[in-house]
């Protein structure tokens, strides 16, 4: 919360999100007020989780605004209509409050970068650029366009990562149900036909597993919560989170799907920086940061560093053997043409629909392999219980 004067001595107040209380300070007087107070808000309960808005929130109101300034309208007059207009009352409230500081003499980027949760560094720099260029409705427009195809990207990596979860637990339930209740129910028909101790070799060792398994039940469970939350602390720490998405890279199936999905954002997100206008330095710093993947952030960066250096993209890319040969020749010749924003936007192109396929392939070998593995375990269940069943009924029949 802060309290400030501008230059006619009128006392204004608001709030703001700040690392502290400096920089609350320097961004009232870039808003050319004098600071007079400035509290730090107490914690509030609350049950909302995240922010409340999604990006197809932010996708509307993009495509919405940019209408809206390019039939002329001012920037206060489109925000006032847009909180009215949206449904969703914690959208309406951050908006409210870029009006508010609009209105207080904030610049439009300025006021969405109090929302970072929402209005992420590229979104707030490329308004940024807009604002600069006089071309803020170019800007916006093109800003939809990269959310739309980034929920679409969302869409294929959620697609590519919880068709293999699913499987493993669909497997992990039918596995555990036919070791804890079906076997056990086999077991008992084979105790009460006086057959128990003279059985085939497979029932015997589906029994054992089916005793072991519930022998051990507590210990499988602890040992699972621990295990998960060993890999929940591991993943957190920075070696851990970089392990597991460089294993996630080199994966047999799923990782040729995430570096293409990689290679598909980060030649988006760059092309839409620089078609932009904004420097090259600084949109490889965006990018890194919006990259996903520890991996290839580290490959972004270290391609930036030799740029600063005055070395040309392609090269260092190379050296880094994430990205593949084919789109470093493309980003060379881009460099080269001087029309790396546009060769990018073609990469992106490519990928994007490389994604589609490679996710419906992926898909599609993952099918048979779950039908096999779990037709397969039920089958070897089925065999094993009914071997004791047909020799007993032979020996009748014989009898």
């Amino acid at each position: 919360m802060w309290e400030a004067r501008a230059r006619t001595g009128e006392l204004r107040k608001g709030s703001m999100d700040a690392d502290d209380e400096a920089a609350v300070q320097a961004r009232l007087r870039a808003q050319q007020l004098m600071p007079t107070k400035i509290k730090k808000k107490g914690a509030s309960f609350s049950l909302q989780i995240g922010t409340g808005v999604s990006l197809a929130d932010v996708v509307t109101f993009t495509r919405l605004f940019a209408t809206m300034i390019d039939a002329g309208l001012p920037i206060v007059q489109c925000l006032d209509i847009l909180c009215n207009q949206t449904d969703n009352k914690f959208f309406a409230a951050i908006l409210r409050d870029v009006k508010a500081n609009v209105e207080q003499g904030a610049t439009f980027s300025d006021s969405l970068r109090r929302h970072p949760k929402v209005f992420d560094q590229l979104y707030t720099n490329l308004v940024q650029a807009g604002e600069v260029g006089g071309i803020l409705d170019t800007i916006l427009g093109r800003l939809a366009v990269y959310n739309e195809k980034a929920i679409k990207l969302r869409r294929q990596l959620k697609g590519a990562m919880v068709y293999p979860s699913a499987v493993v637990v669909i497997f992990t339930g039918v596995l555990g149900i036919l070791l804890g209740w079906v076997i056990p129910s086999f077991k008992t028909i084979f105790k009460d036909l006086g057959s128990a101790d003279d059985l085939p070799w497979l029932t015997q060792v589906v029994i054992m597993l089916s005793e072991t398994f519930i022998g051990y039940l507590p210990l499988v469970i602890l040992g699972g919560l621990a295990g998960g939350t060993a890999l929940v602390y591991t993943y957190r720490t920075p070696k851990g989170k970089k392990f597991f998405h460089k294993l996630l890279l080199k994966m047999p199936v799923m990782g040729p799907v995430m570096r293409k999905i990689a290679v598909a954002r980060f030649t988006r997100t760059l092309g839409t920086l620089l078609q932009s206008g904004v420097p090259i330095l600084d949109a490889l710093d965006i990018v890194a940061r919006t990259a996903g993947n520890v991996v290839v952030e580290e490959a972004i960066l270290y391609a930036r560093a030799k740029i600063s250096e005055g070395k040309s993209m392609a090269g260092p890319l190379l050296e880094t053997n994430v990205f593949p040969p084919m789109v470093v020749q493309m980003v060379g010749v881009g460099e080269q043409t001087g029309a790396l924003d546009n060769m990018l936007s073609k990469i992106a192109d490519f990928y994007e629909e490389e994604v589609d396929v490679a996710v419906a392939a992926m898909t599609s070998l993952i099918e048979p392999i779950m039908m096999v593995g779990i037709g397969g375990t039920v089958g070897v269940v089925l065999i094993a219980m009914y071997l004791p069943i047909f020799s007993i009924a032979g020996k009748i029949k014989a009898d």
